[in-house]
């Protein structure tokens, strides 16, 4: 093998050209393309680079460095972890604005790669622009702000130190158990130095993603304790849609009569329409799936992290009757809750559980078809509820008076309650649509009330429900579904927070629906707030003089160059989908929807929160105390 000269640059971009994956049996290239932002630290080096070879990769200019990394994590995340996006930065405040990024993929297990630009190699610049100085390293740079929310962190101050650092990069993120970001810091001079690269090193390389085997012994003791239980639950992760298992774990579901249970990342991992689903588990879940879930005798956890939200706080379930079962491929989450573990894959497992369970069947009965028959009449009487203006008793959220709400139907011009427009949605857009969203009250909503018919159709960044994901996130999602409508559900909180990558999606012909939930606030902490015995304080969007402010948020995106519409009834939410449908170029629906018209959380959907131990407040003292009762029956570890 000879030597190829290339600088750091040209050879990282090389290199990214070159890296294929290969699962269940079919290969394809790993490296979709490149998001960037340009700026000194990268446009001469990785700038360069790329204009000058690109090879197969797609350049997208990005408009903030987060927004365009949640577009590469949404990207990866649909393509359920088998295809990324790396994203360039420059040194110091564009690489600053990655790490709320990092975080959001390494809480969510999703590879990206990362490549910030940093200070010289040399130092003899030093200091130069936009580098940070600390009196007690010459080494720290912005981008060690990246090491704690990196699955892999490295640093590249020679040329051939790229080889082994990539290499180390592509391992992590092609790993089931640990895949997250990597980051690979390279020095802003280095990217331009010249260096012999063995030829060897640009190789087609393939990364295989093989599908870990359960052993004898983990087979024998799932089937133990699967025999042994009489109302067992599966809850369905994300780890579900990471292994493809829907046919399998349908099958095991309704072969062994066992209901099952949906985490945010898990839900539509089986549609919604599968006979033993019950739908969403925990504080956002539905009452059908908490009930199933504190009259288990067993939890069969499938590509699970058992966040506080799905197990609402660790009181969903009963501890002195539940014993736990955990199938996941990390050994970390696989030892949650004291659980006997099977570290392997899902489909895998279960396709070898189903013959060694013969002869057993649940003892649920018929009450899984009565509590889904059940939940879906609470779904129509939440569908049915309306605003009076006369008497607002709302039976969702009560906490603000009947002038109050009066004031902001007067203001926002609007009766329309949140959970009505939701499922009005939900009805008018295609089966086949995917919803994007990730913080605020919409997550609540949407995991109670958003039917899935079409699998891998819910898209939920909950694992650190990030504000300003989802419009970031709809763009990822449309390159990675092209041929689909993309719907980012958002409220005017998060749309506020970052909504930069909508004009992205319009600069590149990519095109998204963005669902404007504006109730002029950040709603769901104030009922947060206001639910622990707290005033509604600096949570409303109100001016000085305490008017509510009402912004033309349709006006913003029709100067962006979006098609707008205005929908505060029933009848325009509908024509207004219909006609988006029709539109080449992104969407914003903007919604004036009243607050406290949210969903509210049924019985074992308790959430654990700092109440204040010491207060003047009745109120207050009362939801301390409430919360220390519920801790009793919350299991320690």
């Amino acid at each position: 093998m000879g030597t190829i000269r290339l600088t750091t640059a040209q050879a990282l971009v090389k290199f990214l050209n070159h890296q294929y994956i290969h699962a269940d049996g079919e290969e394809f290239p790993f490296v979709e393309g490149v998001f960037n932002v340009f700026g000194h630290g990268n446009v001469l080096g990785i700038g360069q680079a790329l204009e000058q070879d690109s090879g197969h990769l797609k350049v997208i200019q990005g408009k903030n460095e987060q927004g365009m990394a949640h577009a590469a994590i949404a990207y990866s995340k649909q393509k359920l972890r088998k295809k990324i996006f790396a994203l360039t930065s420059s040194s110091g405040p564009g690489s600053a604005n990655l790490t709320t990024a990092a975080a959001t993929a390494l809480a969510n297990n999703i590879p990206v790669l990362l490549l910030p630009a940093d200070t010289y190699a040399t130092r003899q610049p030093d200091p130069v622009l936009q580098q940070v100085e600390q009196e007690h390293s010459m080494a720290i740079t912005t981008n060690d702000a990246l090491q704690p929310v990196s699955r892999y962190w490295d640093r590249v101050q020679r040329p051939e130190q790229l080889m082994s650092s990539l290499i180390r990069a592509f391992e992590v993120m092609t790993d089931p158990a640990k895949a997250g970001p990597a980051t690979v810091c390279i020095s802003q001079d280095v990217e331009g130095e010249a260096f012999d690269f063995d030829e060897e090193f640009f190789q087609k390389r393939i990364h295989y993603v093989d599908r870990p085997l359960p052993t004898e012994r983990e087979l024998q003791g799932a089937v133990e304790k699967i025999k042994a239980s009489k109302k067992p639950l599966i809850v369905a992760g994300g780890g579900v849609k990471y292994s493809e298992a829907r046919e399998a774990l349908t099958a095991f579901s309704k072969e062994y009569d066992i209901p099952l249970a949906e985490t945010q990342a898990g839900k539509s991992a089986v549609e919604h329409s599968f006979k033993n689903n019950l739908g969403g588990l925990g504080i956002t879940g539905t009452r059908a799936a908490n009930q199933a879930a504190q009259e288990a005798d067993l939890v069969i956890g499938i590509g699970t992290r058992y966040t506080d939200f799905a197990t609402s706080s660790k009181t969903v379930f009963d501890f002195k009757k539940a014993a736990f079962l955990n199938i996941n491929v990390s050994r970390m989450q696989a030892y949650k809750l004291d659980a006997f573990q099977v570290v392997a894959d899902a489909r895998t497992t279960l396709e070898q559980l189903m013959p060694l369970l013969e002869g057993y069947k649940s003892q649920h009965g018929s009450s899984i078809q009565e509590r889904k028959q059940e939940w879906t009449r609470e779904r129509e009487r939440l569908r049915s509820i309306t605003f009076n203006r006369e008497n607002f008793d709302p039976e969702i959220k009560g906490h603000f008076s009947q002038e109050i709400m009066n004031e902001y139907a007067d203001t926002l011009g609007t009766e329309f309650p949140q959970t009505n427009a939701l499922l009005t949605a939900n009805q008018a857009v295609d089966e086949d649509a995917v919803v994007v969203c990730a913080a605020g009250s919409l997550p609540g909503d949407l995991q109670r009330l958003w039917e899935t018919n079409t699998p891998n159709t819910y898209h939920l960044e909950y694992g650190y429900s990030c504000m300003g994901y989802e419009i970031s996130g709809a763009l990822g999602v449309k390159l990675a579904e092209p041929d689909k409508e993309v719907y980012a559900a958002v409220g005017d909180g998060s749309f506020l927070m970052l909504h930069s990558e909508f004009i992205t999606s319009l600069q590149y012909h990519e095109k998204i629906n963005i669902l404007l939930f504006d109730n002029a606030g950040y709603g769901c902490i104030n009922n947060l707030q206001m639910d622990h015995g707290g005033g509604s304080y600096h949570c409303e969007f109100r001016t000085a003089n305490h008017d509510i402010v009402n912004i033309d948020y349709a006006k913003v995106a029709e100067g962006y160059g979006a098609k707008v519409y205005r929908a505060n009834t029933e009848e325009e939410l509908k024509a207004a989908i219909e006609d988006a449908k029709k539109q080449d170029c992104s969407t914003l629906i903007e919604m004036k929807v009243l607050p406290k018209t949210m969903t509210d959380g049924y019985k074992g959907s308790w959430w654990n929160l700092g109440v204040a131990e010491v207060s003047e407040r009745e109120s207050i003292q009362e939801a301390y105390a409430f919360k220390e009762k519920m801790l009793e029956t919350a299991k320690k570890y």
